[in-house]
């Protein structure tokens, strides 16, 4: 009955691991892609590497500073979609004196 009881609490963990959603953003229309990351609040985005089309990118972009850590802040990036190679979107990244919250 241990084993069941430490069981669960990890799986439903990974299963909130695994609720991230995932988006192909060179295929969406940048105002897609915004609003997506907004409803989602995090979301992976995926796009070809402008140099180098065969090489496939991506990272955790977010609505706002909410979805990053408290060594982080939400930092406005851009990404290539569908029609503009600069879609604004927000990354965490972390930052110096972090901590200071």
């Amino acid at each position: 009955m241990k084993h069941v009881a430490i069981l669960i609490p990890a799986l439903l963990l990974s299963c909130e691991a695994l609720a991230i959603e995932r988006y192909q953003a060179d295929s969406m229309s940048c105002a897609s892609v915004a609003a997506a990351v907004d409803r989602d609040g995090a979301a992976i985005l995926r796009y070809r590497a402008p140099n180098n089309p065969s090489l496939q990118l991506y990272d955790r972009y977010v609505r706002d500073d909410r979805f990053c850590s408290r060594t982080q802040r939400a930092k406005t990036v851009s990404v290539p979609a569908r029609d503009t190679r600069s879609c604004q979107v927000r990354k965490c990244v972390r930052v110096s004196g972090a901590g200071n919250r």
